[in-house]
């Protein structure tokens, strides 16, 4: 049987382009669909704009530590419009560099939802093409919780596009997003409070890491509030009320709620993935080592298979795909020993065993 595509693509995040690329070095016809922006969650709502806003997050306590070097003091105040701007300038620079990689590479970009028509058949916005192989790269995206008032309640993704800053802000999630948020916000001059469930930030990492990191963070003037939840959110004229329980029941006015508690989810739900064979398990798509899922042509990478969601892993996992596949190099990917890093005030890497996995 004659395909249009020896592989079609579906997402063009980071690990969506890195595999499309790769195989059509190998030779192969590649295809690939994305709705959305190029570059996926990590250039368009995630690693990039966030660091960007990092970098302007430090520069009070920069302007501050350098009249320790003879410099005089410099009296200024953030512009949010021009930053943001500049924020989204950037981010649609790389838009326009990922779509100039895919036409060098002869990759065939396809602008629309694709979803699955059969095993073998995409069906993009009522077009329809055939594949030999099929990737499935579609990432994940935000979830909100069922509280009361939720509607009132941003998530992270929504910060990069904000009209005004925030003067006040509350952040319920005290994992990497929820943290480095709260740093960046704090040092560009909102009022921060942290709500999180558990009695330390940063579950995952190092204990000592997450104790030094909120240590840090109260020493800014972070307010972070251990063992707590938010029960509701109320629009008031003077902002929004949110309800807090944890040993006792308090109220914070705030000018937005931001939500990072519940992460992210595999975003599958409209694929199509009723008309393949394709598994699903905890609500990822199930894959092994060489990231096949059910079906023996189609293979999934990134964050829709929840194994280990970092940006450098998921091009890794595509690119070891096309290599096996295509390219005739059987490859898989080590998930040992994966470093990473979080874009706190300070910052901090880890990499390995923590500690107590090391007992």
């Amino acid at each position: 049987m004659s395909y249009d595509f020896d592989l079609f693509v579906i997402g063009a995040g980071s690990g969506g382009i890195a595999t499309a690329r790769r195989a059509a070095e190998y030779g192969a016809k590649v295809g690939i669909a994305e709705f959305d922006r190029l570059g996926g969650t990590c250039v368009n709502r995630g690693c990039v704009p966030k660091k960007l806003m990092v970098y302007a997050s430090h520069f009070p306590d920069q302007f501050e530590e350098a009249q320790g070097y003879g410099w005089s003091k410099v009296h200024s105040t953030l512009d949010w419009t021009t930053m943001i701007t500049a924020v989204n300038q950037e981010t649609e620079r790389l838009n326009g560099i990922y779509q100039r990689m895919l036409d060098k590479s002869k990759v065939e970009l396809f602008q629309g939802y694709a979803k699955f028509a059969d095993s073998h058949t995409i069906d993009i916005g009522g077009r329809k093409v055939t594949a030999q192989k099929i990737l499935i790269a579609v990432g994940g995206y935000p979830v909100k919780p069922d509280i009361p008032g939720i509607e009132h309640a941003i998530t992270s993704d929504d910060i990069f596009h904000l009209k005004e800053q925030p003067k006040r802000i509350v952040i319920l999630g005290g994992g990497y997003i929820g943290v480095e948020f709260a740093c960046i916000l704090n040092g560009l001059g909102s009022e921060v409070t942290v709500v999180i469930r558990r009695d330390q930030i940063l579950r995952g990492f190092d204990a000592e890491i997450g104790s030094e990191i909120q240590k840090a963070m109260e020493n800014h003037g972070i307010r972070v509030l251990n063992n707590s939840n938010i029960i509701a959110i109320e629009n008031t004229s003077a902002g929004l009320n949110v309800t807090v329980q944890g040993e006792s029941q308090t109220t914070i006015i705030a000018d937005a709620v931001s939500l990072a508690a519940t992460g992210r989810i595999p975003n599958i739900q409209n694929l199509g993935l009723e008309n393949t064979g394709v598994a699903i398990e905890n609500g990822a798509i199930a894959v092994d080592k060489y990231s096949l899922t059910t079906e023996d042509h189609i293979f999934a990478v990134g964050d829709c298979t929840n194994r280990m969601n970092l940006t450098p892993v998921a091009i890794n996992e595509g690119r070891a795909f096309a290599d096996t596949v295509f390219g005739g190099k059987s490859r898989i990917m080590s998930y040992e020993n994966v470093p990473t890093a979080i874009f706190t005030t300070p910052e901090a890497a880890t990499v390995g065993l923590s500690e107590a996995e090391a007992r």
